[in-house]
């Protein structure tokens, strides 16, 4: 680990490994799946979507896209909607039932997130927070993707 950016890799490795441990633990309890919460968040950041506007915003196949909304369309979580502004293809909203399941879910990981952090000063959790929203912004950046933000 001779440069910042190996010490950054494994870490990353790591928080990835945490992160799927914590989501295994949420599918069991009930909460979404990981791709429906993400779905979710985009839709609810840029209002409805096509499954086009979808596939260009996570950079996946139809037919990945596909399943994952018909899935959370089954679940209640998202319903086909016209285009609002009166386009041929029709969009996914997000449901009452949508709404409130995402909710609950960051809510869950917000009280882990204060658990974990809970002994940090607030100025480390201030510059962790701009730090990982910076690497985050310049991921998007350099692939074209920018995530909507608050």
């Amino acid at each position: 680990m001779d440069r910042p950016t190996h010490m950054i890799e494994f870490e990353t490795m790591l928080l990835s490994r945490h992160s799927l441990a914590a989501r295994r633990a949420q599918r069991d309890s009930g909460l979404l799946e990981r791709s429906a919460y993400l779905l979710l968040s985009r839709i609810r950041m840029e209002g409805p979507m096509s499954i086009r506007q979808l596939s260009e915003a996570f950079d996946l196949d139809v037919s990945t896209l596909n399943r994952q909304t018909a899935a959370m369309t089954r679940a209640g979580l998202v319903e086909r909607i016209p285009d609002p502004d009166g386009g041929m293809a029709r969009k996914f909203r997000i449901t009452p039932e949508g709404e409130r399941r995402l909710d609950d879910d960051r809510d869950h990981i917000v009280r882990s997130l204060d658990k974990v952090l809970a002994d940090w000063a607030p100025e480390d959790l201030a510059a962790f927070a701009g730090y990982l929203k910076r690497f985050n912004t310049d991921i998007e950046r350099l692939g074209g993707r920018p995530w909507p933000r608050p």
